[in-house]
């Protein structure tokens, strides 16, 4: 008998804001779940660019909550937005703008794990760049060439990805 999954529910509409209080209230929201995040986000950062990589994986978790948080919030925004926009543009115009430096930090962030992740990259290419060299034997062809090594002579490398 196969049983299936049950479906996920779709996500509840997220009501507008409709009171200068609910925008209120929404924009405080949005500028926590930012704020938060951005916190989280600059200590992953200062321990990538210590060398403390494990430390920065154990936030991991906190850091997709807090995500979840802030896209929630963004939504909220959205279906906010006509009623933002005709009762309380200079709110949306300081939203606009924290987020402008909320996006510029999330930037380095991911500036600074991409460089970790190719630096990483390049210590493990070279390490199987030394292992196949001295691997693959030493050997010339009758015309004084140096001979190319056949897939036989290949060792694959195996990499745990757990730190």
């Amino acid at each position: 008998m196969n049983q299936q999954a049950p479906r996920p529910q779709a996500p509840a509409p997220i009501p507008a804001a409709s009171t200068p209080a609910e925008a209120r209230k929404l924009a405080e929201y949005l500028l926590e779940a930012m704020n938060t995040l951005l916190g989280v986000i600059e200590r992953e950062t200062e321990l990538v660019r210590a060398g403390k990589v494990r430390e920065a994986m154990m936030l991991e978790t906190h850091k997709s909550e807090l995500s979840r948080r802030y896209v929630g919030a963004v939504a909220h925004l959205k279906a906010s937005q006509k009623y933002l926009t005709q009762n309380a543009p200079e709110l949306l115009t300081s939203l606009h703008r924290h987020h402008d430096t909320f996006r510029a930090m999330l930037q380095v962030n991911l500036t600074v794990l991409a460089t970790a992740h190719a630096v990483s990259e390049g210590i493990v290419r070279g390490v199987n760049t030394e292992i196949q060299r001295r691997n693959i034997p030493n050997t010339y062809t009758a015309a004084g060439q140096r001979a190319q090594p056949g897939r036989v002579n290949l060792t694959p490398l195996a990499v745990s990805r757990s730190l």
